[in-house]
């Protein structure tokens, strides 16, 4: 079979293809919860390998210290809050049920208690579009609406870093080190470029791959490359 292919050595597991979380700063979960307020106050903005949006570096009224996503607005000195009947304002986190109809939100919670989960990316938002008796209506930032439970909490406002990708890398190196910093296969070589014993589609007089794409979902892992357990093939 030749060489151990990407997706063999990928699933096999080890050190290169694990993701460098020992250098991440925090989880970046919701402080509050729905009975009790929580309040806290910006002290700095840092930057988190694990993302590409800021993360700000809170103080709490009992003088601990913890990190929280950063809104677009949010500047250090400025005061935030968490829990159910606070001020409905920027960086603010409240249940979803009390978020007024228009409003932008981001780091939802999938579910109550689970601290945050959805629209975290850097420069998204999600809108609060409709509510019904025990669930809120959110329009997400691939456009389609979810339902959330109402107890979910949401932070007021939208996910600092928008205009990242306006920025282009220029060098290699740069795309090199922002790829280390995650579990991402980088570079990606095609299959068909590949010598014969690196991969399936690899080799031939010219780049083609030379077998049917489409493979069943018990192909061994040397052969589990292309469309894998394709639902149809063809024209429709």
């Amino acid at each position: 079979m030749g060489h151990r292919i990407t997706t063999q050595n990928r699933g096999r597991g080890g050190p290169v293809y694990r993701a460098p979380s020992h250098r991440y700063k925090a989880e970046l979960k919701h402080l509050g919860r729905f009975d009790a307020a929580v309040n806290a106050r910006i002290i700095d903005i840092e930057h988190d390998p694990a993302r590409n949006t800021p993360i700000a570096r809170v103080q709490l009224e009992d003088g601990g210290k913890n990190y929280v996503l950063v809104t677009e607005g949010m500047g250090i000195g400025d005061e935030i809050a968490w829990g159910s009947g606070v001020e409905v304002k920027n960086g603010n986190t409240i249940p979803l049920g009390e978020v007024p109809t228009g409003f932008y939100v981001c780091n939802i919670e999938g579910r109550p208690n689970d601290g945050g989960k959805f629209v975290r990316a850097s420069g998204v938002q999600a809108m609060v579009t409709d509510k019904v008796t025990g669930k809120v209506a959110v329009r997400m930032p691939s456009g389609s609406t979810k339902w959330f439970n109402a107890h979910c909490m949401a932070t007021i406002g939208i996910v600092a870093g928008g205009g990242r990708n306006e920025k282009p890398f220029v060098k290699a190196g740069k795309k090199y080190h922002k790829m280390k910093n995650s579990a991402s296969n980088w570079p990606r070589v095609r299959g068909q470029a590949m010598n014969v014993i690196d991969h399936p589609f690899g080799g031939g007089g010219h780049q083609h791959c030379g077998r049917p794409k489409t493979v069943s979902r018990n192909t061994p892992p040397g052969r589990k490359v292309g469309h894998i357990a394709a639902r149809q093939t063809g024209r429709k």
